[in-house]
């Protein structure tokens, strides 16, 4: 989560078509930038080093990017939410050549990124003003190595972008050994994440997931990184950089998320779903 104290003061506030956003400078860290929407912390952009990932949730979505392929190698990836474009950020800068289209509904969202925290000078990104159903739906079949999901209405996923039918069309854009990976955030015993998790199991034969030990025991609010795919996931280098990084967090995959998973079916079109929203605490809110 982000850590809201870090920051000045002043914030730049701004009308978008989601309601309020927000900007501000990071006292500590030169060109860094927390975008808030709704008072929720959105993305953590850093225009001098767009290397460097200030939540930790990003950090492991960051670790599941420098695992996959070879090295350095250049590969096209959808990101579905935009906010402050932090992860194409990231692949622009790590994986140089790479084609990358984000999704992004909110076309005054779009502006304030694109003149606050300039996109244009990053080679390969395009975003498109769209939501991600329709936008995912116009991609050719397998036409991408890497689909993320990190789309948030304030501080909750949108029901329509977490159900099998919606992880069924972005597994058709995929390449045979391309990953889908979605940010899922939940609380208290974690039912929302469990039927994520089974719904991109029911999809993906390959399934990890991804997060904070204290989060993943369901005592506090935080955010999850499952990862899926149709060949096999790096496990073991993701383990050693769960267990060692920056960022500790723990790893299960094959039988740990299969009961994990226990009892938890996946989400389908047509139900009524309502994703956790997030304590004010968890924001630093009273």
């Amino acid at each position: 989560m982000a850590r809201k104290g870090r920051h000045g003061p002043r914030a730049n506030v701004y009308r978008i078509d989601g309601g309020e956003a927000e900007l501000l400078r990071d006292a500590d860290r030169d060109g860094g930038w927390m975008l808030l929407v709704g008072g929720i912390p959105q993305s953590y952009v850093n225009l001098s080093d767009p290397t460097y990932l200030d939540f930790e949730y990003m950090r492991l979505m960051g670790d599941v990017v420098d695992s996959l392929g070879v090295d350095g190698q250049a590969f096209d990836a959808v990101h579905v939410g935009g906010a402050g474009c932090t992860l194409p950020r990231y692949i622009a800068a790590t994986r140089p050549g790479s084609r990358q289209i984000v999704l992004e509904p909110d076309a005054e969202l779009v502006r304030l990124v694109r003149e606050q925290l300039p996109v244009k000078g990053i080679a390969g990104l395009r975003i498109r003003i769209t939501d991600g159903r329709a936008g995912i739906a116009a991609l050719a079949d397998e036409a991408d190595d890497l689909v993320v999901m990190d789309a948030f209405s304030e501080a909750s996923m949108p029901a329509e972008l977490a159900t099998r039918e919606f992880v069924l069309d972005a597994a058709r854009v995929l390449r045979p050994p391309g990953v889908y990976m979605v940010n899922v955030a939940d609380g208290f015993r974690l039912p929302f994440a469990r039927r994520v998790a089974a719904t991109v199991r029911s999809v993906f034969r390959h399934t990890l997931l991804m997060g904070d030990p204290g989060v993943l025991r369901g005592r506090r609010f935080g955010n999850l990184i499952v990862a899926g795919s149709r060949e096999a996931l790096p496990v073991a280098d993701l383990t050693r950089r769960a267990a060692g990084g920056v960022v500790r967090a723990r790893l299960l995959e094959g039988g740990d998320l299969a009961a994990f998973c226990a009892g938890a079916a996946p989400l389908r079109d047509g139900e009524e779903i309502v994703a956790p929203v997030p304590p004010p605490q968890a924001f630093g809110k009273s």
